[in-house]
Formats: C-alpha cells, structure tokens, sequence
C-alpha cells in the first residue's frame, strides 16, 4: 500500500505552486492557500482560493511531484477547479427538452422527429389500388395513359406531382396528400393545452356570465376538436384569434345583459309666483333676545 501521507519536500513547496497560480490566473485573483492533499508518493496538491467574482467557491488547483531520491519538487499542472459550495452551470438539456411554446422565431426550423409521437402518417392507403378500381393494373390497360396513371411509391417520395386519375392525385384532391397528420395522442395534448389556457378553469371563465358554446363571436373549426373547441373572433375580448373551449367564457359575451344606466336626478323645480321677503337688518325682537342673553352673562 502507498502512503498517502503529504510528501514533506512536496508540502513545503507552497511558493512554487503559488507562482504557478498567478501565472495561470488573472493579477490578483489567487487567494489564501487553504489545502494539502497527497495524490501519491511524491505527489501533491495545492489548493488556493480564487479571488475572481466569477468564479465564486472555486479553486485553483496545482499539482507538484518531485522523482524518486530527487530533492528538487517540480511543476505538474495547474487548474481550475470547483470546490463543495462553489457556483456551477446547470446541467446541460439537449434543446429538444429546452423548447417552450414561443421560442421559435423568424427564420427558426424546428425539425421533426420521425417518431414523434404527435404524428402518424397522413395517407396509409398501399399505391396498389383493388381489381375492381378504375385505376387498377386491368383497367389500366383499357384507357389512356393520360386518364389513368398508377404511380408507385408514398406521394412524398414523387420526384414531381402525380397525374390526374392515380391513386396520389386523388389523395392530394381530397386533402389527404400530407405526409403526416395529428394522431390521437397529439390531438389529445393539444386538447389539454389549449384547455389550461383558455378553458373552464380559468379565472376568466369563472366570472363570465356565459360561456362561449352560446356566444355569437364564436367562429367553428372543422375535425373532431371542433366539438370541443372554437376560435374567438370578439376583437375587445381577451381570447380574440385564439383556440378556446367551448366551455370557456369572458365579459365580452355577446348576449351579456347590459348594465341600466343610473337615473338622472330631475331638475331643481322653482317657484316662481311666489316671494320670500327677507329682512335688511335685525327686528326689536332680536335685539331684545340679545339684550337679554348679555344680562345672563351670556356673550
């Protein structure tokens, strides 16, 4: 067993490694000298603090050895370590794990896994068409090339678009010529999403007076999620040209009552035909109940 006790030539050599700090560190950024750990025979390390405010808990490493029966200690290396309370990165996350909703922008591609989970492929039906079709190997031979044109392979592999009357022509009639589409688990996710957001959850549907299955700027959407959802057309309401659910609702509910008005008070009646005398100055009954107050002692 190896000793692992500090070799004492090696121990004392606190200057070199210092020297050799400075010289890998900025001026001024090697601190106090705060450690000793033996490595091997004849094999320590120095440790000093860093001085630097970016590198907070860190420290500067140097390693010295010295040779067998040699008296002279020598340079090894000299790094950067962290220390236990030292303030580190965060561990890295591939950027397919770090994107949010919103991080895309002009000019941003955000590729496709081929296995996401979100998509299946748009149009499953084999190139092959049955016997009975129009397009079929049989039939094919009984028209022209140009009304009937079987093409082999998924639309997407086609070097150009298909002829009218093939099997991808009538796919991509038919809107079905995407390569992938919305599985199930994807509408399901985008469900939820568009449900935490503008749903009946919210603080907004809360206090509406009506949800938006019965309001009048509701614009529908097509699919399955149609049932579900529609998108808001109310320009002063918070939703406008967002997904929201049926179930949703805010203030701007076209069939919200509108608030009465409060009552203008009439207006001040005057009675013109009669007169109120007013006198100029104080009767001899005033002054009598003056004078008689200050024989009181009242001032």
């Amino acid at each position: 067993m190896r000793s692992r006790t500090p070799d004492r030539l090696c121990a004392e050599a606190v200057e070199l490694a210092r020297a050799a700090a400075e010289e890998a560190a900025l001026p001024g950024k090697v601190g106090d000298h705060v450690e000793v750990v033996a490595d091997g025979d004849r094999v320590v390390t120095h440790y000093f603090l860093c001085e630097d405010p970016g590198y907070r808990g860190w420290r500067w490493a140097v390693t010295v050895a010295r040779a067998s029966r040699a008296k002279v200690v020598t340079l090894d290396e000299t790094v950067l370590l962290p220390g236990s309370d030292a303030l580190l990165a965060p561990e890295w996350v591939p950027w397919s794990e770090r994107l949010r909703p919103g991080d895309m922008g002009p000019g941003d591609l955000l590729p496709t896994d081929a296995e996401d989970l979100r998509l299946e492929p748009g149009f499953i039906g084999a190139e092959e068409p049955p016997p009975s079709s129009a397009v079929s190997e049989e039939m094919a031979e009984l028209v022209e090339a140009e009304d009937a044109d079987v093409m082999a392979g998924p639309p997407r592999e086609l070097p150009t678009a298909p002829r009218r009357g093939s099997i991808a022509a009538l796919a991509e009639e038919l809107g079905m010529r995407r390569a992938r589409v919305l599985s199930r688990y994807g509408l399901h996710t985008a469900a939820d999403r568009w449900d935490e957001s503008h749903g009946s959850k919210t603080p907004m549907a809360q206090a509406a007076p009506a949800s938006c299955v019965s309001c009048g700027f509701l614009v529908p959407i097509g699919g399955s999620l149609g049932q579900a959802f529609g998108v808001c057309a109310n320009e002063f309401g918070p939703a406008d040209g967002h997904v929201v659910s049926l179930s949703y609702g805010c203030g701007g509910h076209s069939e919200a009552a509108v608030m009465p008005r409060p009552p203008r008070p009439a207006p001040p009646v005057i009675d013109e035909t009669r007169v109120d005398v007013l006198p100029l100055r104080e009767t001899d009954e005033a002054s009598a109940e003056s004078d008689t107050e200050e024989d009181l002692g009242h001032s």
